[in-house]
């Protein structure tokens, strides 16, 4: 069932998706966990090739929702040394992974479950740095 404030987490999570993919994201995927968890409604989880980027690319997410839908993460972890960043927006969550970091803690099999939601949240009709939901 659908809530009210819905349309406005989903505006939220479409500006970070287009903000870590304006810094050069890749394998970028929207999993929707509303029905498997409390915690949040959706996982962002995405590809940096260094801590550095991993570093502009929570700056990014953050400026944008600041500016433009004055929010504040409630929390973020990692941010040093930068191999995994967290922002917690309360009904979602933002994972920003350098590529090993990623594959080690594999979250798209821990949450396999949940669907891939990420077309839904990308302006482009198929990004060539945006996953699509993988067929097994």
């Amino acid at each position: 069932m659908k809530e009210k404030n819905d349309d406005a987490i989903e505006s939220r999570v479409r500006l970070a998706v287009a903000a870590a993919l304006d810094k050069k994201a890749f394998d970028l995927d929207v999993l929707s966990v509303a029905e498997l968890t409390s915690i949040a409604d959706y996982f962002i989880l995405a590809s940096v090739g260094s801590e550095r980027q991993a570093a502009a690319i929570a700056d990014s997410v953050q400026e944008s929702l600041r500016e433009q839908m004055k929010v504040k993460p409630l929390l973020v972890e990692g941010a040093t040394p930068g191999r995994w960043i967290l922002l917690d927006y309360g009904d979602f969550i933002f994972h920003i992974f350098t590529e090993d970091c990623r594959r080690f803690y594999g979250l798209e099999r821990l949450w396999g479950d949940a669907p891939n939601v990420t077309a839904e949240y990308s302006e482009e009709a198929a990004p060539a740095n945006v996953r699509r939901t993988k067929t097994s």
